[in-house]
């Protein structure tokens, strides 16, 4: 497990570094949890391991499918002193739907209390009343390989 990612987040820019190793992951609903006595958030995702993509051609190839072979790795994600949880666009009932994470976001306070947003695909949201920032992201195994890289639009403005 040498090279797991194991991120701690106390501010803003700690937080968007964990954003954006976090970007694409996917999580079913079934696998988010809020704890209200304990005050935490947590989540097991499969994220996109995209420090391991190369951008270039010597990236990894499947010679016998000639596909680009990429990596995924299950990760959780906790959060801390969370004093309300709130979603819009996400069906609770249905366990086993799937989101796509696309960004963590953080609206804090000079107190360094503030509302975190996780930003899923489709318009889904969840926003956490937090006291302060305080996220743990701990990849929890082996990386498997996965030939689809997630895609993104580029608009021209």
């Amino acid at each position: 497990m040498a090279g797991n990612l194991k991120l701690i987040a106390r501010d803003k820019e700690d937080l968007a570094v964990l954003s954006a190793a976090l970007q694409d992951a996917l999580v079913r609903v079934g696998n988010i949890t809020y704890l209200p006595k304990r005050r935490r958030f947590a989540a097991v995702v499969n994220r996109f391991a995209w420090e391991t993509t190369s951008p270039d051609k010597a990236h990894k190839k499947d010679v016998k499918n000639r596909s680009r072979l990429f990596q995924r790795v299950r990760t959780g994600i906790h959060f801390d002193g969370v004093l309300s949880v709130k979603s819009h666009n996400v069906i609770q009932d249905r366990q086993d739907a799937v989101l796509c994470l696309l960004a963590i976001e953080f609206d804090g306070k000079d107190d360094g209390s503030g509302e975190v947003t996780l930003v899923f695909g489709g318009g889904g949201a969840i926003r956490l009343e937090v006291e302060c920032l305080d996220v743990v992201l701990d990849d929890l195994g082996l990386t498997w390989v996965t030939t689809k890289k997630p895609q993104h639009e580029v608009f021209d403005e």
